[in-house]
């Protein structure tokens, strides 16, 4: 009897190892996809405008996503108001507290950043590597910054009067560095120096003062950064900023792409290396800021939104 009691409970040893192999195939075979985190643009919100289409969009796309839309305040009203005022530096510490504690997001997720929400949270990769960004799309984002406001989304043709004005006055003072959100990505290519001295927030993203090793291994744990510029974008100058392109020292006319930069060539931010392991995806749109069809966005950006990962 006892050898009997044996055979029943190696039996029994085997069903459950053969069932967890069914479960871990099942699990892999239909998991769920990872969390996406967006950070909206200038002049919008999380939960409101263009942000709230490209949240129904991701959710019809890839049913049962959780979609973390990042709200910079307490209220839409404040997020809207930060998206100008509040210091960049601050605002990407409070996502980085955020995402850290966000209890769905400890496997990892994808991130999506429009406009200055792009070159935001590509911060947040350099910074906060947990937890794990794992593919990040940025769509008509200011990589390289901007000289120039040409045109503001929605109501707030009048802030940006105002913020032109400023900007104007003296972009790279220490009251409007501090306060004025586009002052920390505004960047002159006729005051090189003033800009990379000066310059709180992009110059140091970029690497322009130095080498901050940890922000060049944190960027290179993608597995995909996705780049997409707007052809005929009326709100980035200049485009090419969307794919790290921007003007050529001392002068607003000609410009260089990423591959012409030092920041490539050096490889300050692993751009390089990751560019070489394919790493590195560009691509355009034939169309205003932020302007794309639905079938576009699911051809094009679903697949790195999708287990398995690109």
């Amino acid at each position: 009897m006892a050898a009997q009691g044996g055979g029943w409970f190696v039996l029994l040893l085997c069903f459950s190892f053969v069932s967890e192999i069914v479960t871990w195939k099942t699990a892999r075979n239909n998991p769920e996809p990872p969390p996406v985190v967006i950070w909206h643009g200038m002049g919008d919100s999380c939960c409101k405008g263009l942000t709230l289409g490209f949240i129904k969009l991701v959710e019809a796309a890839i049913p049962g996503i959780y979609v973390l839309s990042l709200e910079i305040g307490n209220s839409v009203v404040e997020d809207v108001e930060n998206s100008y005022f509040m210091n960049v530096n601050d605002q990407v510490e409070l996502v980085c507290n955020i995402l850290s504690q966000d209890k769905k997001l400890q496997n990892g997720y994808n991130a999506m950043g429009f406009s200055q929400g792009g070159q935001f949270m590509r911060a947040v990769a350099q910074r906060c590597p947990s937890p794990t960004m794992i593919n990040f799309i940025t769509f008509g984002s200011q990589h390289q910054g901007v000289y120039g406001l040409p045109r503001c989304p929605g109501q707030s043709s009048h802030i940006c009067n105002w913020i032109r004005k400023m900007l104007n006055l003296g972009a790279y003072t220490s009251p409007i560095q501090e306060h004025l959100v586009q002052a920390e990505f505004w960047h002159d290519p006729l005051n090189e120096d003033l800009y990379r001295n000066k310059s709180i927030f992009l110059a140091d993203i970029n690497q322009e003062r130095g080498i901050n090793e940890s922000y060049k291994e944190n960027l290179m744990k993608l597995k995909k950064f996705v780049m997409v510029k707007f052809l005929k974008d009326s709100m980035v100058d200049p485009i090419d900023s969307s794919w790290f392109g921007f003007y050529k020292i001392g002068q607003a006319k000609d410009t260089y792409s990423l591959q012409e930069s030092t920041l490539y060539k050096e490889d300050r931010l692993g751009l390089k290396a990751m560019d070489k392991a394919s790493k590195l995806e560009f691509l355009t749109v034939d169309g205003d800021h932020l302007m794309f069809s639905k079938d576009w966005f699911i051809a094009n950006i679903v697949p790195y939104l999708k287990w398995p990962f690109n």
